[in-house]
């Protein structure tokens, strides 16, 4: 590794930590603040969908300059996003942000979102410089790196945004986070990257969103598209957990044990992260990939089988723990296969299919677990049938969803093993 990169490291993680601490923080004063389950929900489709459908465009972004600039630009969207909010929230009297209807709420509540999304060049322009900094052979090291700054960002946002709302405000929120990105700003405009000149590829000179040439990137690498849908399908499935698994943690701890172990177990993305850039991931990353699915999609079977948070902790924990594995392996294919001049936007243009699947799962899974899964195991035939083992009641349906969506992802990951894509995917790394 060299320097330039873990002083890349340490700043991305800086910017990775302001805009999470953002987002968490505006999620958390958006529900205190309107006590709206719906405005919550909302803001999360805007965040979610807005994130899905702006790699295309991001991903261009970071091919079309060099990846300093880009990330420079990164820092100075979120700076000037973040400092808009601050002054529309001065300007405006504290009775309009408590109204879900309020369009000083919700202008509010965009421009810190868009802040936090700017985020997201500098997060594909890493990830391309990891191809231009790191040889090949020590990627998936320096990719479990990332994994973990990811991890750390998370658990200190998660803890401290929770923190500045209750006992400063959001208006400090700001503050920190404006301070915050200045300094990420600063130390990035000191770091000197070596970077050739831009390499455009045929057409990028004069088009902005390379949607076409990007996909004929893509199907050069045969197999690559398969994996791209591969972990778009999991990302479908693994959205029925991350709508649902707040309303079944709490139906077996306090809200305030639930908070203290979700920070405990964060701990799993840091030490996830810190395992592959100790030990790499193997010969064939794409085997790592999907080993580590096999044993995640098996967790999602077992760790709801029975109303045991220790059962559910313990499976939460493997879980998060092999979530860096799981990116890294796929950013190491990408960075092998995928022409640099091509990276960023085909980075891009896998975060937005692959992301597209959550807002659609959070959106549809719902009222199928309120109405079909819940009723099924409270006084239906599921509570007849499997009740005496399995338990009854609207827990033990959000329960049986988790369960039967772990069947299905196995069942799709073992013959996913097995296909044509992943046989000429694994041969090409090779």
């Amino acid at each position: 590794m060299t320097k330039t990169f873990y002083a890349v490291l340490v700043n991305s993680l800086t910017a990775f930590l302001t805009n999470m601490f953002v987002w968490f923080a505006v999620t958390f004063w958006l529900y205190l603040e309107t006590k709206s389950v719906f405005a919550t929900s909302v803001m999360a489709g805007i965040y979610l969908g807005t994130v899905a459908f702006s790699g295309f465009f991001l991903g261009s972004i970071v091919d079309k300059y060099k990846k300093k600039v880009s990330m420079v630009l990164s820092s100075v969207l979120s700076l000037v996003l973040y400092t808009v909010a601050a002054v529309i929230y001065i300007s405006t009297p504290e009775e309009a942000f408590k109204d879900p209807s309020s369009a000083a709420l919700w202008v509010f509540v965009v421009l810190n979102l868009f802040g936090a999304i700017a985020g997201n060049i500098r997060t594909i322009a890493l990830s391309t410089l990891v191809t231009i900094l790191i040889p090949e052979e020590s990627r998936d090291k320096a990719n479990g790196m990332v994994g973990t700054a990811n991890g750390v960002s998370f658990l200190v946002a998660s803890i401290f945004s929770g923190m500045v709302i209750g006992f400063l405000g959001i208006f400090w929120t700001l503050i920190f986070a404006l301070i915050l990105t200045t300094l990420a700003l600063i130390h990035l405009w000191f770091i000197r990257i070596d970077e050739k000149d831009i390499m455009h590829s045929e057409g990028h000179k004069t088009q902005k969103i390379d949607i076409k040439g990007t996909i004929k990137a893509v199907k050069q690498v045969p197999g690559l598209f398969g994996l791209i849908f591969f972990n778009t399908f999991n990302n479908f499935v693994g959205g029925i957990f991350m709508s649902l698994m707040d309303a079944y943690g709490l139906s077996l701890v306090t809200v305030q044990v639930w908070g203290i172990l979700w920070g405990v177990l964060s701990l799993g993305f840091i030490i996830g992260g810190l395992i592959v850039a100790k030990k790499g991931l193997g010969a064939n990353p794409l085997y790592t990939l999907f080993i580590s699915n096999i044993v995640m999609w098996t967790i999602c079977i077992f760790f709801t089988i029975q109303a045991s948070i220790i059962l559910l902790a313990i499976g939460m924990f493997v879980y998060l723990c092999l979530i860096p594995v799981v990116e890294a392996c796929e950013q190491t294919i990408m960075q092998k296969l995928i022409p640099p001049e091509r990276q960023g936007r085909v980075f891009g243009f896998a975060q937005s299919i692959e992301q597209a699947a959550s807002p659609i799962t959070a959106f549809v899974i719902g009222p199928i677990a309120q109405f079909i899964f819940i009723p099924f195991m409270t006084d239906g035939a599921g509570a007849e049938a499997i009740g005496a083992w399995f338990g009854t009641g609207a827990s033990r349906g959000i329960a049986l969803l988790f369960t039967l969506a772990g069947i299905v992802g196995l069942i799709v990951t073992l013959l996913a093993m097995r296909s044509f894509a992943y046989r000429k995917l694994s041969a090409n790394y090779a």
